[in-house]
């Protein structure tokens, strides 16, 4: 359990690295946010609602997520 708990310390200010599925995502790298694809801002995993599961992509809101699809087509 040492190991584990010194893991979680350490994904402290780090970006997490997820799987966007459907309803929820899954943790590949332990981080604490990741950054919105369309406007760059931190997003803490906690307020993360918002990712497009066929582009892979985290946003910030609802807005940038409808931006980034305007834009990528």
């Amino acid at each position: 359990m040492r190991h584990n708990a010194g893991m979680l310390m350490s994904s402290k200010n780090k970006v997490a690295r997820l799987h966007y599925m459907a309803n929820s995502f899954r943790m590949l790298t332990a981080g604490d946010h990741v950054v919105c694809a369309s406007t760059g801002q931190a997003i803490p995993l906690e307020e993360l609602r918002y990712w497009s599961v066929l582009r892979q992509e985290p946003y910030v809101s609802a807005e940038a997520s409808v931006r980034a699809s305007m834009k990528k087509g």
